[in-house]
């Protein structure tokens, strides 16, 4: 199975956590937090349109400086997701800059912040020197896991986490996982090509089986045009098996609320990258810092029944000894 999401740390394990998910089939990809993101190609960047914030401490927020560099001059519309604050940090951090030469650029930047019992949206548009302008309070419930993106491909969910301030953690999952069967195709004489991503369009958006579809395919070199229904290609060409999941936790204490949010969140994950500062030797340090040790990133990672756990945001002062981190905290998610 060729996965959708292919997930990757922006940095090393000591250096500012991020999260960088290339969406497969498109030209997309998600950002988990925005700490320290040279590593990341400004192409790279700008196929990043959704952004979702842990909280603002400046290792995981340093980089919306250079994403917006990136981004200004282009005809993009960025959407930050994040906690209470958000907003302001944004238009703290656009007040540093003077911008009296952007009135025709096309940048737009929308921020939601999501509070407890409901999101406050707001907007930033290059043309306006980047005011920012606050929309309309949107009610919702958002003590507990709620979702923050939802698309037919694909959702976001969130929850509120203890930092001494809220610390949003992220999962991603596809509600379902669709792949070709090439040897049905070649079978069949159907060359693969970008034909197919129509085809897993149309059945992600939930397209009727009597749905009927042209497309362009290319048989020995020959344009030919088909026509096809999605009920055939379902049956014949396709396998549907459950989806991918993604999660992403950091800054947080191990207590009883965050473990049983975190467990909530991340149930079943495929892969869980989740933060692991300190060893725990050090437990008492890591809770008073309201972090985790790595030994409970396994624990939390083996209690929510996920296949695969990465650990990073290892603190400095453990330079030098990382695979001790990675060791006790593999050695907790296999008890």
């Amino acid at each position: 199975m060729t996965p959708s999401f292919s997930p990757h740390l922006v940095n090393h394990p000591f250096g500012d956590p991020g999260l960088y998910v290339d969406i497969r089939w498109s030209r997309r990809a998600l950002l988990f937090d925005l700490g320290d993101n040279m590593p990341l190609s400004p192409t790279q960047l700008l196929r990043a349109q959704d952004i979702f914030i842990s909280h603002t401490h400046m290792d995981h927020f340093i980089g919306f400086d250079r994403l917006i560099r990136v981004a200004l001059g282009r005809g993009k519309h960025l959407r930050l997701h994040g906690p209470p604050g958000l907003i302001e940090n944004i238009q703290g951090k656009l007040r540093g800059y003077t911008w009296n030469l952007v009135d025709g650029y096309p940048l737009t930047i929308e921020a939601r912040e999501y509070h407890p019992t409901h999101i406050q949206p707001a907007h930033f548009h290059a043309k306006n020197a980047f005011a920012c302008k606050r929309e309309s309070i949107i009610p919702g419930d958002h003590s507990h896991v709620f979702p923050v993106l939802q698309e037919p491909a694909l959702l976001v969910k969130a929850v509120a986490l203890n930092h001494r301030i809220p610390s949003l953690a992220f999962s991603l999952e596809e509600p379902f996982h669709i792949n070709i069967k090439k040897a049905r195709l070649h079978e069949a004489g159907l060359p693969v090509g970008s034909w197919l991503k129509e085809v897993k369009q149309l059945i992600v958006d939930g397209a009727p089986d009597s749905h009927i579809f042209s497309a362009t395919i290319y048989v020995e070199h020959r344009k030919e045009e088909r026509v096809f229904d999605v009920g055939t290609m379902k049956r014949e060409f396709t396998t549907i098996t459950k989806g991918q999941k993604i999660a992403y936790v950091v800054d947080c204490r191990y207590d009883t609320d965050n473990e049983q949010r975190i467990i909530q969140l991340c149930q079943g994950a495929t892969t869980l990258f989740c933060e692991a500062p300190f060893l725990e030797v050090d437990r008492d340090k890591a809770a008073n810092r309201y972090h985790l040790t790595a030994r409970q990133a396994g624990i939390l990672g083996r209690k929510a029944g996920v296949q695969q756990l990465i650990v990073f945001h290892f603190s400095p002062r453990y330079t030098g000894q990382g695979d001790k981190l990675h060791r006790e905290a593999m050695e907790a998610f296999h008890e």
